[in-house]
């Protein structure tokens, strides 16, 4: 697959960790950005999603805010 896929989360976050786990498990490479020690990244993810929650997640610009299995497999092709 050869999406480009980015995550913007923190640590203390649970949907963060769900959403991890479903790449890994469906082997989707992605790049984390901890929004909470990265205020440039935060400051991105808020103009990408407008939203200040996490996970948003960036699917080759389909942008995606929470953990929902079903919308990232068909974002992913899955």
């Amino acid at each position: 697959m050869d999406k480009k896929v980015t995550i913007y989360s923190t640590n203390a976050c649970p949907h963060c960790h769900l959403a991890k786990a479903f790449f890994k498990e469906n082997n989707v490479e992605f790049t984390e950005h901890n929004v909470a020690e990265d205020e440039d990244k935060l400051n991105e993810m808020v103009e990408k999603s407008g939203q200040m929650g996490v996970p948003v997640i960036d699917i080759d610009g389909k942008i995606l805010v929470g953990f929902d299995q079903e919308a990232l497999k068909e974002a992913l092709g899955l």
